[in-house]
């Protein structure tokens, strides 16, 4: 493997550095030219084989096959121009991805357009990027086809399979005009309510964000990953483009094939002859997935020994899932420091702080009220009012995160919660023709700092910060995320944080599906007639919806209601107007797999939740 390490891209202060030169071109070249024999990627079809058929490109053939696409897509469109691809999970998908960026256009990482649910969001992200052109397989291309069938012939993208270019036009590629500050590619955010944003990535974010990963993680040359997560998402993407920085190759299957058998995921990170570290990146539900139906049926040669990181991101993290999974594993060697709670973001590229590589994850006992009120004190963790919270680790080098007062700018102490600002190189540079948009998100200022110990030290004072919408506080050095700001639950004049009351909700019945759970406020106006009774109109109520668990659809649901209402009373002192149990599927989740309260809470007043609604345009991260 090339010899190149964190501390090349170091400048004279610490921070990294990527030279205005250093594109994903120059990244990719690198390997294909010093390691070519060696393995790039490596994926896993269980469509015909139940143990799956193994596909192999290496490094040299990977450079010949995108500077093959990447040719053809010089041929038909102009430089900056946008390339959507549209294509099932798999290398063809990896090999677009990167012949975009080496055609020098702006790549517009999406999904095959065959899988189910996704219509919504597909039909709106293409409007908002207006493509030249389509990257997908042969397989696929009736189904991209018929998307833009409505269209005059003159305004449709050009469509070109991938697996249908021989090896041989790529002699024609000719390397484009761009530098680390080109827009590599476009990563959509997630979406719930609105149309999905696209966030403007360049190859100066992708390669400090690449390099931040490396560094807090400790993936070291002998380090080889391992993912199922899609790959239009942003830690799916930045799982795939990683090994061209650092690490060995990478071996991905598709994300039904984890869901449907767990086990693939727990067996491909086992330790093999190779003696390779091994790394991941899953959502928290995929935790609690795998230590329920993951263990292998040869377990007893499973060797997890090697596993330095799983990083656990994307959404809320689960003390019970953890635990879990750690108690499923262990006895199979995966080391308690394995599982690493993470923050990032789609505007941040993904990544912003992690747990160490030698930590194990840290969780502390915190007072509920005093949470609620904006503050961290920590409590016994049998305390009737604690609360756990994990912490998301250290700042990664060269990302500042601020925990700032929303409505003033001014920068909060440590213990302190307040809406994290974030700033660095890694950061997107904005939404894709959203100007206004985007100033409101990445260009603000830090009204003031806080003496003698700021967050923002090392920063200009004229930074500019991104508005995250995350409410976090700093603990000890380390970071925890507490809630969105959007979806704070204000009730009787006091605040509460949804993923607090869903966690109380779940455990009062088993009758509710765990991480199925929305919380949120409504005014009693806009309730329906069945709840409303004489309530004041414009009074702020509690109300909850869940999803079944499994065995639940025929129970009483007056006992569940009754149990519910009685935990939240106590522990949360407020009154559930309305619990709605609603069938599997039903509750709106974002692309990325997290609960769209939001878009939940508008389902629910409109009445399309009372009698289970199947969500159809955000679907679930499972069926991704």
């Amino acid at each position: 493997m090339i010899g190149e390490t964190v501390d090349d891209y170091l400048d004279a202060d610490g921070n990294i550095h990527v030279p205005t030169d250093q594109t994903l071109i120059e990244f990719v070249d690198k390997h294909s030219e010093a390691n070519g024999d060696e393995l790039a990627y490596r994926y896993i079809d269980y469509s015909r084989e139940s143990d799956g058929e193994y596909i192999e490109l290496t490094w040299r053939e990977f450079g010949v096959r995108l500077r093959a696409v990447a040719a053809r897509l010089q041929q038909v469109t102009e430089p900056g121009d946008r390339v959507a691809i549209l294509a099932p999970q798999g290398l063809d998908y990896v090999v677009a991805l990167f012949a975009a960026v080496y055609a020098g256009n702006v790549a517009v990482p999406l999904f095959d357009p065959d899988e189910a649910g996704h219509s919504d969001r597909l039909h709106a992200v293409l409007a908002d990027c207006e493509p030249g052109s389509v990257l997908t397989v042969g397989g696929s291309a009736a189904g991209v086809r018929a998307l833009f069938r409505d269209r005059p012939a003159a305004q449709r993208p050009r469509i070109i399979a991938v697996d249908s270019i021989p090896d041989s036009v790529g002699k024609t590629w000719k390397r484009p005009d761009i530098n680390v500050d080109s827009i590599a590619y476009l990563q959509y955010t997630s979406g719930s309510t609105r149309v999905p944003a696209g966030v403007e990535i360049t190859h100066r974010s992708v390669g400090t964000n690449l390099l931040q990963m490396i560094d807090a993680i400790g993936i070291t040359p002998n380090a080889r990953g391992v993912t199922w997560l899609p790959l239009f998402h942003d830690m799916g993407l930045l799982t795939v483009i990683l090994p061209t920085i650092g690490g060995k190759f990478i071996t991905i299957m598709s994300p039904s094939a984890f869901v449907r058998r767990p086990s693939r995921w727990i067996s491909e990170l086992a330790a093999i002859g190779d003696g390779a570290e091994i790394y991941s990146a899953a959502p928290n539900f995929a935790f609690e997935h795998a230590a329920v139906r993951g263990i292998p049926k040869n377990a007893d040669s499973l060797d997890l020994s090697n596993v330095i990181g799983l990083i656990n991101g994307s959404e809320p993290v689960s003390v019970a899932s953890m635990r879990k999974f750690n108690e499923a594993f262990a006895p199979y060697g995966l080391s308690k420091t394995a599982i690493k709670p993470c923050y990032g973001m789609a505007e941040a590229t993904l990544f912003v702080s992690a747990t160490k590589r030698d930590d194990e994850a840290r969780v502390i006992y915190v007072d509920r009220a005093r949470l609620n009120e904006g503050k961290l004190v920590e409590v016994d963790e049998h305390a009737p009012t604690a609360v756990a919270q994990v912490s998301c680790g250290y700042v990664a080098r060269s990302q500042w995160a601020v925990i700032v007062d929303p409505e003033t700018g001014v920068e909060r102490p440590d213990g302190e919660v307040g809406e994290i600002w974030l700033h660095g190189d890694n950061m997107g540079i904005g939404y894709w023709g959203r100007p206004q948009e985007s100033i409101d998100t990445f260009g603000n200022l830090l009204f003031a700092r806080v003496p003698g110990h700021s967050h923002a030290e090392g920063t200009p004072t004229n930074a500019t910060w991104m508005r995250t919408g995350d409410f976090g506080v700093y603990h000890e050095g380390e970071l925890f995320i507490t809630g969105r700001v959007k979806d704070l639950v204000i009730v009787d004049g006091r605040n509460h944080y949804p993923q607090d009351l869903e966690f109380s909700a779940q455990e009062a019945s088993s009758a509710l599906r765990p991480g199925f759970v929305a919380a949120f406020s409504a005014r009693a106006g806009q309730l329906p007639d069945v709840v409303r009774t004489a309530l004041d109109p414009d009074s702020e109520q509690l109300v909850i919806v869940s999803e079944r668990a499994t065995g639940a659809a025929k129970l009483d649901p007056e006992p569940i209601v009754d149990a519910v209402r009685a935990a939240i009373a106590r522990r949360h002192g407020v009154t559930v107007r309305d619990l709605l149990l609603v069938p599997a599927g039903s509750i709106p989740r974002t692309s990325s797999g997290k609960i769209a309260r939001r878009a939940c809470k508008n389902a629910y007043l409109d009445g399309s939740l009372r009698g289970g609604h199947q969500q159809q345009s955000y679907p679930d991260a499972r069926d991704a």
